[in-house]
């Protein structure tokens, strides 16, 4: 049986904004929209007493969208894009692959006391720059064999009833393009429960000539068929929307003549990364073809009438 979640997060304006700070605000969207769960990510600690273990289907880990020079220590190159040694210690948790597993450890301690059914990991590595012009220096591959080295170090400490779900994105990594470079990953991580969380709109943005989100659909279909045998591994779905090619072609195009704020960069990758719902009727055709066990609704929600009337719009999509 397809369980359908949410995504939600416990950082201050989630839980402000979405469910006021209360567990039963929560419990009534939940069962107002037949929803099954959620689909958490842990900012800071946790508050059982809010998001409550019942609610919690599964966990998506922290995520650093540039980690590759770090992993590989190479602290000048690390330096020269975030400023200061302090300003490095302050992300990774210190100057070492060892200090930056130990925060990785931290989150999936936390997780661990969910029982979750999944753990969602992102496969995907771009520096600030390359976020703006797409001018990648790491290779697929590059990135996929670092994630297999860093995931069988943390694997010893996720039970092995959790599956471990791998997500695309459209930087370097896991993108789902290259059937060879997941079949890579899958066979390499010392776990044995791991599979795919199909990100639709992270798919997407690998096609800057989608116009529509029927060909958006027919897309998707297409590229998770290339997959082969591997395409049984695609367990779960985030599913929403997102037809931002024309702005990137545009965007590549532009000059940074100053570094860009945190603010900057958020907006940019939000306008890239659009987490719209799917309108078209013609979406029932992904989760049919896939028939996944984890059916993800993944909005970016700004009050909780945004999240209903998103949520609204897809859930008739699927019907």
């Amino acid at each position: 049986m397809m369980l359908e979640l949410v995504n939600l997060s416990n950082y201050g304006m989630d839980t402000e904004q979405l469910i006021g700070n209360k567990k039963e605000k929560l419990e009534k969207f939940l069962k107002d929209n037949q929803l099954d769960g959620i689909e958490m990510m842990f900012c800071q600690s946790w508050d059982k007493a809010l998001h409550e273990e019942k609610f919690i289907q599964g966990v998506h880990l922290n995520f650093w969208p540039s980690w590759l020079e770090f992993w590989r220590g190479d602290l000048k190159s690390v330096e020269e894009q975030f400023g200061s040694r302090e300003a490095i210690v302050q992300c990774y948790g210190g100057l070492t692959r060892k200090d930056w597993v130990k925060r990785y450890q931290e989150n999936i301690a936390v997780a661990k006391q969910t029982h979750a059914k999944y753990f969602v990991f992102h496969v995907s590595h771009a520096r600030t720059s390359e976020v703006f012009d797409w001018n990648f220096q790491a290779s697929s591959e590059e990135v996929i064999d670092a994630t297999i080295e860093l995931v069988n170090e943390l694997v010893s400490e996720i039970p092995e009833d959790t599956m471990v779900l791998f997500e695309n994105l459209w930087w370097p990594g896991l993108t789902l393009l290259d059937k060879q470079l997941v079949a890579k990953l899958i066979d390499n991580v010392n776990h044995n429960n791991v599979g795919i969380m199909l990100d639709t709109g992270h798919l997407m943005n690998t096609n800057q000539q989608l116009k529509s989100q029927e060909e958006a659909v027919d897309y998707v279909i297409n590229i998770v068929e290339n997959l082969g045998e591997y395409r049984k591994f695609i367990k779960g779905v985030h599913l929403h929307h997102s037809l931002s090619g024309e702005y990137v072609l545009n965007s590549i195009k532009k000059v940074i003549r100053t570094k860009p704020t945190s603010g900057e960069i958020m907006e940019h990758i939000l306008k890239i990364d659009e987490h719209l719902p799917f309108t078209t009727a013609k979406v029932k055709r992904i989760i049919e073809y896939i028939q996944p066990e984890f059916l993800v609704h993944e909005f970016m929600q700004s009050t909780r009438e945004d999240w209903q009337n998103k949520l609204n719009m897809q859930k008739r999509a699927l019907k």
